[in-house]
């Protein structure tokens, strides 16, 4: 049974997404949709009876209002929140984490002909594409969905969805040079600071580690921003992505988000909005 402080207690093995909110944010007639308590069961948040309870306590929303009466029924593309994080009110969606490898380029069917994402994605039933791009010398997190709303937000650098990447990079990095990557460089495009860097163990005398975290969408960018201090990027890996972290998935699997990663995810979509700007680059 969920605990009373939280909708997030139980279930939450498996990852599904949603639809955007109804645009016009009005109540579905009496007899579409679903009951909430019935979407809530499915998406892994509690039982009918206790997503009942969680809807008595006020701790629902469906497209930004509380609701405190069980039988409200949901179109899927309703917003529902619990304790304002949202939920799944489509279960045709899907989302997956994917460890890319080094070699793979970030599209479901090369032109030339070279390695892509249509060999991990091969075991799904849904047509899954990729939420941004990394090149093909840069591995680690990609997310492959059928969402293609919330992936149009997320991958947008107008959005500013943070990404970490560690880098493998030639030479020695000084403090010095970690605050001149935190305090701006300039590129030929403009301006750039990373929102946090930092030297990592386990370098040598002639390589240094370097965690960086910035929310730019820009073409090749930590490449770009180490080559500007006179570090070159010998190995690239992107460890997260906004609240999504690689953990120990092996390179070349995949896996399915999980309910609370994708409650997460979800939340920080849901802001996005309508994006007119250029999806993000390779990096």
């Amino acid at each position: 049974m969920a605990q009373k402080d939280s909708a997030w207690t139980v279930s939450m093995d498996d990852g599904s997404g949603f639809d955007a909110p109804n645009p016009e944010g009005q109540r579905p007639s009496t007899g579409s949709g679903q009951r909430l308590q019935k979407i809530m069961a499915a998406a892994g948040v509690a039982s009918r009876r206790v997503s009942e309870d969680l809807i008595a306590q006020g701790r629902v929303t469906v497209n930004g209002e509380i609701v405190d009466e069980p039988g409200r029924r949901v179109l899927p593309a309703d917003l529902v929140t619990v304790d304002g994080v949202a939920i799944q009110t489509d279960t045709t969606k899907r989302y997956v984490m994917l460890n890319k490898p080094v070699g793979v380029v970030s599209s479901m069917a090369d032109e030339s002909g070279r390695p892509d994402l249509a060999e991990f994605t091969r075991e799904y039933e849904e047509r899954l594409f990729n939420v941004g791009r990394l090149d093909a010398n840069t591995s680690g997190l990609l997310v492959l969905t059928n969402d293609g709303e919330l992936a149009h937000v997320l991958a947008h650098p107008s959005f500013g969805v943070s990404k970490t990447y560690i880098a493998k990079v030639s030479g020695v990095v000084s403090p010095q040079t970690i605050s001149k990557l935190t305090k701006g460089i300039e590129l030929d495009d403009g301006p750039i600071a990373a929102d946090r860097a930092r030297a990592m163990p386990g370098g040598s005398k002639t390589e240094t580690l370097v965690e960086l975290t910035l929310h730019s969408g820009r073409n090749r960018i930590v490449r770009r921003m180490m080559d500007a201090v006179g570090h070159p990027v010998i190995e690239l890996v992107r460890r997260q992505f906004g609240p999504l972290h690689l953990g120990t998935l092996p390179v070349g699997r995949t896996r399915d988000l999980t309910k609370v990663e994708l409650g997460e995810l979800l939340t920080i979509s849901r802001s996005g909005g309508a994006i007119d700007t250029e999806p993000e680059g390779d990096d």
